[in-house]
């Protein structure tokens, strides 16, 4: 069958979470990008509405409930040191209610809210194209 982004184009979704000013971060163990820091997000599944896998996927990696979001754009990336290939959907999240865990410490290995102005690094590439992405009110 293949397994998607590594045997073809893999279709994935990411939701930045905004809070006060400052966006939900986590690190990564695993490939693509491997220590870098990322907004969440992951695969949509066969049959699985986008906007559903964004909201699941944050759910699942947060600990948070996640509330109305909002399509702020797509990016695509060849992540050639891991020989991947993503075609993702973005979305944005303002209205999230709980507060952050690391629910999966096999996958992730830190989390933080940061200021836009003050990112941490290394930030993925994905991350970097989500925040051109946001609304340039959002960006200060």
């Amino acid at each position: 069958m293949g397994r998607p982004g590594l045997d073809f184009p893999g279709l994935g979704v990411g939701l930045v979470i905004l809070r006060d000013s400052r966006i939900l971060l986590y690190k990564r163990m695993r490939p693509p990008e491997a220590g870098y820091w990322n907004i969440v997000g992951g695969k949509v599944d066969h049959m699985e509405l986008a906007e559903e896998a964004a909201r699941r996927e944050a759910e699942e990696e947060t600990g948070l409930t996640i509330g109305r979001i909002e399509r702020i754009g797509m990016t695509e990336q060849i992540l050639d040191a891991d020989r991947q290939h993503w075609i993702s959907i973005l979305y944005l999240a303002r209205d999230v209610e709980g507060e952050p865990q690391l629910t999966e410490p096999d996958k992730l290995s830190d989390f933080g809210w940061f200021p836009l102005t003050d990112l941490p690094e290394p930030l993925s590439a994905f991350t970097k194209a989500a925040i051109a992405a946001l609304p340039s009110a959002e960006r200060g």
